[in-house]
């Protein structure tokens, strides 16, 4: 399983990536393990890199694909960043490049959210990054430019 890394509209890090017969890898600093390297990998490790190194998210306060039951169905999500409470304060749903960001994908972590109720969503495929805040009590949301420092937050 070969990808070949494309160039994201993220900054650039410096990944520790290994290839094992024809697969490639890439280290997860968060999991402190190699991933295989697949698009949506490629995608979420460096908005991971981005929220911590442009955005001040503390490492420790991120967690990577975890579960939640919606319905009956057992769905994982990308990435929950927290407060140093241990409040939610931000989900991140992340696509493969080639994935266009359409009304499914804000549907799907808009169905998330209603398990997780967190005021911040992020979307991204790489190239394109769309930023919400939702605000519970008027059960409104409106779109914002870019994603709040993590010293912003509430």
């Amino acid at each position: 399983m070969q990808f070949d890394p494309v160039k994201l509209n993220l900054p650039y890090y410096p990944f520790r990536i290994k290839q094992i017969q024809d697969t490639n890898y890439i280290f997860d600093e968060i999991r402190k393990k190699f991933l295989v390297l697949t698009p949506e990998e490629w995608v979420r490790q460096h908005i991971v890199q981005y929220i911590i190194q442009e955005k001040g998210y503390p490492k420790s306060l991120i967690k990577l694909e975890g579960g939640l039951k919606l319905n009956t169905l057992q769905k994982r999500t990308d990435l929950i960043a927290y407060n140093s409470s241990g409040q939610k304060i931000l989900l991140i749903e992340c696509k493969a490049p080639g994935v266009k960001i359409d009304q499914k994908v804000f549907d799907q972590i808009a169905r998330y959210n209603i398990i997780h109720r967190i005021p911040l969503l992020a979307v991204t495929n790489g190239l394109n990054h769309y930023y919400c805040q939702i605000d519970f009590e008027l059960k409104s949301y409106i779109f914002i430019e870019s994603l709040p420092h993590y010293t912003d937050l509430g």
